[in-house]
């Protein structure tokens, strides 16, 4: 956004200011692959400056709290700000010591783990590498959470790492969540969980967590029922920004109400939120904050000047699917249309398929990573639409 608006907005009449906690940019869809030793530690970081265009102020400072009647934001420095028009990109972050057991229980980073921080994915591939078998579980405490597709993602790699490893045999894996498949949306849901059964992972739905017991190393749901475990690898309860809750923007989760077509705060006319910090029906996911942010501003002109929003967000979404032995899937879907099999982006010619394992695909989603470096974050147009498209799908 910064880069975009930078351009359309006259530094003589606009200051556009970005408030960061930190100077480091993380590219988290490769947090997925540091625990199979794909992507090492480096591969994902890279310095924020990089990407910031000249002429934005930058504050590397934490926000402590947010007075949207006042138009001041409060930093963790005693600093305030004050502001026209702001937007909020605060994403959403995992919140472990909310689940009882989770992470005061003595097995944090030693035989539970998560792989949605890089901090948890390093210590994560450090154990798979020395450990020998047993009980795995995978499992979703709660949604929504970032990238639907990447506890399941993770489960395919796994079979595929431990395959590699010559210990499948000894490796029982288990997919455990709330949902009642292996997906939201039914169809892919059909697909995904006949591909989990193929390579003998098993899928327990309906699964609540409301605990984690140490001792019996066993996670519970609400209903009584309880699983063992050797290697847990949690994907714990996702929050909106701290920032946010303490400031009363957010709903019970912490993400902010937001139009789902324009972009807008519902509360507040001169705010607009971006990605996961939104409480969209929609995925929490890269590609989301992607397309939503051509929407976004498109509408932002629009608001300051005073015209009507001329946009409007689908919901699309698209998402590889990793499925091990170098295959991928692919799902692109919006808030009406699940996901279907086809051709994307060009109908009858692709090259990625969808809902079908593929070389092809594989090589996009490694591919994906230059992408998102050198265009997405310089704001860079892509020749893809924002809006989802049923051409090539078998609908």
């Amino acid at each position: 956004m910064a880069n975009r608006l930078r351009k359309d907005l006259p530094t003589s009449e606009w200051e556009i200011t970005i408030v960061d906690e930190t100077r480091e940019h993380h590219y988290q869809p490769g947090y997925l692959f540091i625990p199979f030793g794909i992507y090492k530690r480096d591969d994902v970081i890279k310095p924020k400056a990089n990407f910031l265009p000249r002429g934005v102020n930058r504050l590397f400072e934490g926000v402590e709290k947010i007075d949207a009647d006042s138009n001041t934001v409060f930093l963790k420095n005693g600093e305030q700000l004050t502001y026209d028009y702001m937007i909020i990109a605060t994403g959403t972050r995992i919140a472990p010591e909310e689940t009882p057991g989770m992470k005061d229980g003595g097995l944090w980073h030693k035989d539970i783990f998560d792989f949605y921080t890089l901090e948890g994915s390093v210590a994560l591939a450090k154990k798979l590498n020395t450990w020998e078998g047993g009980k795995l579980v995978i499992n979703i405490a709660d949604m929504p959470i970032k990238c639907p597709v990447a506890p399941l993602e993770f489960a395919f790699l796994a079979d595929w790492f431990f395959t590699e490893r010559g210990i499948r045999d000894k490796v029982e894996i288990s997919y455990v969540t709330p949902m009642s498949g292996a997906f939201t949306k039914p169809k892919a849901s059909a697909i995904l969980s006949g591909l989990l059964e193929q390579k003998n992972i098993k899928v327990i739905g309906d699964f609540f967590l409301g605990e984690v017991d140490n001792e019996a190393k066993e996670i519970q749901d609400y209903g009584g029922t309880s699983i063992p475990f050797d290697l847990l690898v949690s994907i714990p309860l996702h929050m909106g920004s701290k920032a946010i809750i303490d400031s009363g923007l957010g709903d019970d989760f912490g993400f902010v109400p937001t139009n789902k077509n324009t972009m807008q705060s519902v509360n507040h006319e001169n705010i607009f939120v971006l990605g996961d910090a939104a409480n969209l029906p929609t995925s929490k996911a890269g590609s989301v904050a992607h397309f939503a942010s051509e929407v976004l501003h498109e509408n932002f002109i629009c608001a300051i000047e005073g015209r009507p929003f001329t946009a409007s967000f689908d919901g699309h979404a698209n998402c590889y699917i990793e499925t091990g032995f170098g295959n991928a899937s692919l799902l692109d879907f919006n808030y009406t249309t699940e996901p279907t099999t086809g051709t994307y982006p060009w109908p009858g010619v692709g090259p990625f398929s969808l809902l079908g394992q593929s070389k092809m695909n594989h090589y996009g989603k490694l591919i994906f990573r230059w992408i998102y470096w050198h265009m997405l974050l310089k704001g860079k147009e892509l020749p893809v639409s924002n809006h989802m498209s049923l051409a090539g799908k078998d609908i």
